[in-house]
């Protein structure tokens, strides 16, 4: 299954996390958070009907293969895996370790997704220096929440594996919902790079988002991950891996290892 939604402003507004808005503007006190808030939603109010924020998933059969995904269309993700000493006798995780393996003999199912906002909310403000950056960060807000309105779609109706969920728009962004969405840049999926594999699994470029040559997004605003189900995922962050897992994870990626350890170099011991 593969599908674009576009979202009006309006739609994606009770999605929005303010606290991460409020930590960049770094703004602390509760009467400064509460004018900024309102003045955010008078900008929202002007740009509902000019711009609209986009998403696209795919969501495919597939099986672990070791530390790789691998998707019943032939795409292949490598991941890596926490090589800290973890407590308890607790595994070194990897997100494969939620999907279900290939010696199993039976597929499992793992999705993928991009999200975005229309490029004009970060070129059509150039001449005012506190519209450009209210609006940015708003787009960067509405990017995450059209993830997060688009997860709840996908868990409730187009995958269906939550069919009976009822969680209030707190509880999803405390990440009280079943499964995962690991986003890549973030703890658990630090590479950039994969963007390249992702761009091509879900058709980015078909939502408006294109790649520089280090996998970052265009727009900035632009969120992609992975969309895993299993009810014993969790986020969980990689932390410092070694070069050992640097050569392996290179040879899965069929790239040389000095170009991985310019996209993995903060993960590095």
């Amino acid at each position: 299954m593969r599908k674009i939604i576009d979202y009006d402003i309006s739609t994606l507004e009770p999605y929005i996390n303010w606290p991460y808005f409020y930590y960049a503007w770094q703004m602390r006190d509760s009467e400064g958070k509460q004018r900024l808030r309102h003045e955010a939603e008078e900008v929202l109010k002007g740009l509902e009907g000019r711009y609209r924020t986009h998403g696209v998933f795919v969501i495919e059969e597939a099986n672990s293969d070791g530390d790789d995904i691998v998707f019943a269309g032939g795409t292949r993700i490598p991941l890596l895996r926490q090589q800290k000493e973890v407590d308890d006798g607790k595994p070194n995780l990897c997100l494969s370790d939620f999907v279900r393996p290939l010696s199993k003999g039976r597929p499992d199912k793992v999705g993928a997704f991009a999200t975005t906002v229309d490029i004009g909310m970060e070129t059509d403000f150039d001449n005012d220096d506190y519209m450009k950056m209210m609006v940015q960060l708003l787009a960067d807000r509405l990017a995450e929440a059209t993830a997060e309105r688009m997860h709840e779609e996908i868990r409730r109706t187009y995958w269906g594996y939550a069919p009976d969920e009822h969680l209030s728009i707190e509880d999803m962004l405390i990440e009280k919902y079943d499964g995962i969405r690991p986003a890549v840049g973030y703890p658990s999926l630090p590479d950039s790079s994969i963007n390249f594999i992702l761009s091509d699994l879900v058709g980015m470029k078909d939502i408006g988002i294109r790649l520089t040559e280090t996998g970052a997004m265009k727009p900035h605003a632009s969120v992609s991950g992975l969309i895993i189900a299993h009810p014993a995922a969790t986020y969980f962050a990689l932390g410092r891996i070694g070069t050992d897992q640097l050569a392996d994870y290179a040879r899965r990626r069929r790239l040389p290892p000095e170009l991985m350890r310019r996209f993995l170099n903060a993960s590095l011991t």
